[in-house]
């Protein structure tokens, strides 16, 4: 299956799926923020969901290129977990978006993991996003490699940005 998805499909089909995830789910993004998810009548943070993810022992990897800001931070904070369970790197270089579930499904696009992103934000204030929903084991495969050559750190050595990088993962 390949599956196009455009602007609420992403919440609708790609975010909700996270909360299915039953080993692993492994994030990329350049830009990460305080996004909200819908649970039941009201919202909670998207941090929630990791926590109980993490609380069910699923693997979490998250690469993202920068430092999210003030309120993601809050958010944390208000999960103790994911200081200790969220696997998370930082390269500036990384502009892919991604997310790949259970090593058996992967969305590939253009949307950030951030509300107007891929979050719950209405028709009138997201942005236009562009994406594919995959579950061809040649495409999910290729999909893991990227990612985890940045997350083993293949391409840290040879960086020219490497002065950008607070945090070299190696």
């Amino acid at each position: 299956m390949i599956q196009y998805i455009s602007n609420t499909d992403h919440y609708n089909l790609v975010l909700s799926r996270v909360a299915t995830v039953r080993r692993s789910l492994w994030i990329g993004t350049a830009d990460i923020k305080d996004l909200y998810v819908k649970v039941g009548e009201g919202t909670e943070p998207f941090l929630a969901v990791f926590s109980q993810l993490l609380r069910r022992k699923v693997e979490i990897r998250l690469i993202h290129a920068k430092e999210p800001g003030p309120a993601f931070r809050e958010d944390f904070d208000r999960y103790p977990l994911l200081a200790r369970g969220l696997e998370r790197a930082l390269c500036p270089r990384v502009h892919f978006k991604m997310l790949v579930f259970d090593g058996a499904a992967a969305y590939i696009g253009s949307a950030n993991l951030t509300g107007a992103g891929i979050g719950m934000k209405g028709a009138n204030t997201r942005n236009f996003e562009a994406g594919i929903l995959i579950d061809e084991p040649e495409l999910v495969a290729q999909a893991m490699q990227q990612f985890d050559e940045v997350w083993m750190g293949l391409h840290c050595r040879k960086c020219l940005r490497r002065k950008f990088c607070g945090d070299p993962i190696v």
